[in-house]
């Protein structure tokens, strides 16, 4: 395991039901787009450590469709959604479901930013119908899940 440099900053915005993560990695576009896009990628680092990952489906296209499974020993956590907007090594838009929480649909937008010298700027923001909603996302312990994910994403990029 290698520690990170850098650093996963998480916001959630004053004025509208949103979170804003942004994330710097030392790979190109191309390869941290590939790593949310590639199933046998992805299956490596989203989510915390401890959690075994299955993906039942990934269509990762305009018009397609997802649905993975984290478990451990307390239990698995599904999540699904469509994909939105799919722009290869710029953008993804997609929604995202906890099915343990059904009616709360996000609404979420990834963007690569290429820094130059092999670096990326990721910015995802998830939009929720309340504040109430998105609160309640922060408080599941969504933020150990992204920090740590990130931190094997800085693993998976380096291999």
């Amino acid at each position: 395991m290698t520690t990170s440099t850098r650093e996963t900053q998480i916001v959630a915005d004053p004025d509208v039901p949103l979170v804003r993560i942004t994330r710097e990695f030392d790979a190109p576009p191309s390869r941290v787009f590939r790593a949310h896009t590639d199933p046998e990628l992805l299956v490596r680092w989203l989510g915390p450590r401890g959690l075994e990952m299955r993906i039942d489906s990934f269509d990762c296209r305009p018009g397609g469709s997802y649905r993975y499974v984290h478990s451990d020993a307390n239990g698995e956590y599904a999540f699904r959604g469509c994909f939105h907007d799919v722009r290869p090594d710029e953008l993804i838009v997609q929604t995202f479901t906890f099915e343990g929480a059904p009616d709360g649909v996000a609404l979420e937008k990834l963007v690569l930013e290429d820094l130059g010298n092999g670096r990326t700027r990721l910015t995802a923001t998830s939009l929720v119908d309340s504040f109430e909603g998105r609160d309640a996302f922060l408080a599941s312990g969504m933020e150990t899940g992204v920090v740590e994910g990130y931190e094997r994403l800085d693993e998976v990029l380096a291999g």
